[in-house]
């Protein structure tokens, strides 16, 4: 295929679009509409609930059914919460993707990914994403961090004719290449339909949920088996009646409101953090944030804002002012794509009208985060040349320099050091070696970095928190130490030069865990440390903005990303913060601790459901007496004692930081609660089935065992719901007025089967469930202090 440096004309650009040879990605979210539908319809709690639900509506009455709405609105929710997600991601893909820039008919110009078409000469700058397949046809220094394809961290240098691979970040220098593959040929396909689609990936939550209910479901079996026998061969009921009453005692035993404000509490965790200006790419990213005990901060972008001011020039030996400051605007009328410190130079020495004075640069050498140092060589107005080097002074300068003790103490004060240097032969490549070995410091350049308003606030909030937080830097170590300690961040003032960690993995990974502030991080170390952090037992977060944080975003458990971040690293975040403000991360926590907590919280009220209907299931079988409710009763016991007090209390706020082992720990509080109510419950109905006899006898042994149920639940309810506040006392109390209206009004009465007969016997069940109630107190802070040990 022939190409000119002119690229495509708008006649070749329409026959290719023709042949389809275009740039047709699939679409940034993994699941199609239908396929969202789909998954959420068809699942293992709609299975189990729906078949019951089938069964009441061919044996009646409706009210019997009244729990099989809940599939409605927990497939409702979750549908409409991935189609939003879903649409959010679509719109910023739009907003926010790849424009490359392209020739055609010899000009430059913009066009979306999608419109790229096989052949395209695009044009390539430090930060671009090559998101198809190509083969170079100029290159300036151009570097690119293939670290996503091959996970070699140092970036490789293209020449013209080399291939580039889609997937590949562009770090340093500048180019074009040729589009030799397209859509889904590229690599770019697989490599954004894998960092950035819509997933659920691994949630403890979802995870120990889905993990109940498959042995529920395996409970459930035995149970119905053994109670639609009792109920049709002991106790000689009508077909209608055994079946009804086997679904009473099976449908309790699904915690069918805790997969439904699951989903309820996700959706309005990621609407809250959308308000906030924060994307959540994976929805259990916000559980996994508040999970994390160990935030790895990028500076650059993070706790300092991109732009930076020079403050002070000083020339070194003798140099003159006025040569200084000419050699530095000609280095960044040089530079066509400037990097942050080069344009606080721009902006203190901006190119004159005559063209920097007539210095006319010969050649480039772009700033390379691997090299530390950037050139230029320049034919002066007087017919002079010379190469100039700019950098890191601890780079370019050698061991023992005197320079070096005025670079610490201007370190030191959190300022960022630059050394102009001027190169020893000016005809030198200044890609040789020896360029900067054999470089003449010229001048300091003093920059001073603008510290985020928000930064130390956040840093506040992180120590009372009990996370820890690192800065990883690739700046000098004491420069960044500075930083940090003017933001308050403790143990700031004992910074780590990265290149002096030890070189033995145990010994590297102590150290990152006892250190607080590290400079001179290559992008290779960078994910180093994540993992050093992560085999030591801490969940890691990291935030970053550049394409070298692109490998420790990956790896880190969470990653974060500002939106003003490169492509690259917006693609592998988990969470984008779109208003680019750190200030944000305390409502990711936030809210991941409202999520995670108050759902333990809530599971153990549904948790205990299931425990005591299991046992009243196995107890019924075993006594051969009939089961003593219907669907409806316990219907009404969830709604007032679990489904409505834990709706309001998933959403209440929760600050206590996330704990592993979610089942363990619910079990650990639902188990004897449960084990309780199902007893005291059972005593209360074989009293009452010697108490009561005759016509209507049914009803009444029901009424006093669902008082029971229902005091000893709301017993539950009242300890769950602490520590007390006005309008959690006042839930409680409404609850309680709830079940006393359908004892008292006759309508309801009617509507539930519910009516309590007699003096002794309701009376009974209110001893009985206060003794309950002493035991679920003793049984909790047994537990609580078995789970604190």
């Amino acid at each position: 295929m022939t190409q000119t440096r002119e690229g495509l004309t708008s006649g070749e650009v329409a026959e290719r679009v023709a042949r389809g040879e275009v740039n047709d990605v699939p679409p940034r979210s993994s699941r199609s509409a239908a396929d969202i539908v789909r998954a959420n319809v068809f699942t293992r709690f709609n299975a189990i609930i729906g078949v019951l639900f089938l069964i009441i509506l061919v044996v009646g009455p409706v009210q019997d059914g009244l729990f099989g709405f809940v599939i409605i609105a927990n497939t409702g929710i979750g549908i409409v919460q991935e189609l939003r997600a879903k649409r959010t991601l679509d719109n910023l893909a739009v907003i926010g993707e790849a424009r490359p820039r392209v020739r055609r008919d010899g000009r430059s110009v913009e066009v979306p990914t999608a419109q790229l078409v096989l052949g395209d000469l695009i044009e390539l700058r430090p930060g671009d994403k090559c998101v198809v397949d190509g083969e170079v046809l100029e290159a300036d220094s151009l570097e690119v961090d293939e670290s996503l394809l091959t996970g070699e961290a140092e970036p490789v240098l293209k020449r013209p004719g080399d291939p580039l691979m889609s997937g590949s970040f562009v770090v340093a220098g500048s180019g074009a290449f040729t589009a030799t593959k397209v859509g889904r040929e590229a690599y770019a396909a697989q490599l954004t339909e894998e960092a950035s689609r819509f997933t659920l990936v691994h949630s403890e939550l979802r995870g120990g949920i889905s993990e109940l209910l498959k042995y529920i479901t395996w409970m459930m079996v035995p149970a119905a088996v053994g109670l639609i026998l009792s109920q049709l061969v002991v106790e000689d009921h009508h077909v209608d009646e055994a079946v009804r009453r086997m679904v009473a005692g099976i449908v309790p035993m699904v915690p069918e409101g805790l997969v439904l404000l699951t989903s309820v509490a996700f959706a309005i965790g990621v609407i809250r953090l959308g308000r906030k200006h924060c994307l959540v790419q994976e929805l259990p990213a916000i559980e996994g944030l508040a999970r994390v005990n160990v935030v790895c901060l990028d500076k650059t972008g993070t706790l300092t804002e991109g732009g930076m001011d020079v403050s002070e020039v000083r020339p070194l030996n003798g140099a003159d002012e006025a040569r200084v400051a000419q050699v530095l605007r000609a280095f960044g009328a040089a530079e066509p794509h400037p990097n942050a410190s080069l344009q606080a130079i721009i902006e203190a020495y901006p190119p004159t009208p005559d063209g920097a004075g007539r210095w006319q640069a010969t050649r480039t050498l772009p700033f390379s985060s691997a090299r530390k140092y950037s050139g230029a060589a320049f034919a002066e107005p007087d017919g002079g040349r010379s190469a100039w080097l700019l950098g890191a002074p601890d780079v370019l300068l050698g061991e023992g320099d005197p320079v070096l003790g005025d670079v610490d103490r201007l370190d030191r004060q959190g300022l960022r050091v630059l050394l102009l240097a001027r190169a020893a032969d000016g005809d030198r490549d200044l890609q040789d070696e020896g360029a900067a070995d054999a470089a003449r410091p010229v001048a300091l350049v003093v920059l001073e970095q603008r510290l985020r308003p928000d930064a130390a606030e956040t840093l506040g909030y992180f120590a009372e928190q009990n996370v820890r937080a690192k800065v990883i830097s690739g700046d000098n170590a004491v420069s960044v130490g500075a930083v940090a300690a003017k933001l308050g961040l403790p143990g700031a003032e004992r910074s780590i030069d990265a290149r002096e960690l030890p070189a033995p993995q145990q010994e590297r990974a102590r150290q990152v865990a006892d250190g607080t502030v590290f400079g001179r991080v290559t992008p290779q170390q960078k994910r180093e440390m994540v993992g050093a952090l992560q085999s030591s037992g801490h969940t890691v977060a990291m935030t970053g903005d550049g394409v070298n944080d692109v490998l420790a975003l990956k790896d880190a458990d969470i990653g974060v990303c500002m939106g003003s971040g490169s492509e690259a690293a917006k693609a592998v975040a988990q969470i984008v913060l779109l208003d680019n403000s750190f200030a944000t991360l305390p409502s990711v926590v936030g809210e991941g601790r409202r999520v995670i907590g108050n759902i333990e919280r809530v599971a153990t009220l549904f948790l205990t459901k299931t425990v005591y209907s299991v046992l009243l299931a196995l107890l019924v079988v075993c006594w051969q007496v009939p089961y003593p409710f219907l669907p409806r009763h316990l219907t009404l016991l969830s709604s007032l004692t679990i489904g409505i007090p834990a709706f309001f209390l998933a959403l209440a706020p929760n600050r206590e930081r996330a704990r592993p082992h979610f089942v363990r720990r619910v079990l650990h509080y639902a188990l004897p609660c449960g084990l309780i109510a199902g007893t005291a419950t059972f005593a209360t109905y074989l009293l009452a089935r010697h108490h009561y006899s005759g016509p209507g006898s049914l009803t009444a042994e029901t009424s006093a065992a669902t008082l029971t149920l229902f005091l000893i639940a709301m017993w539950v309810l009242a300890i769950v719901a602490r520590p007390y506040t006005w309008w959690r006392v006042g839930l409680v109390l409404a609850m309680g007025a709830g079940f006393l209206a359908v004892l008292v009004l006759p309508p309801l009465q009617h509507f539930f089967a519910l009516k309590p007969a007699g003096i002794l016997l309701p009376w009974t069940a209110v001893a009985v469930a206060a003794v309950a109630g002493v035991l679920l107190e003793v049984a909790w802070r047994l537990a609580a202090g078995k789970l604190s040990a």
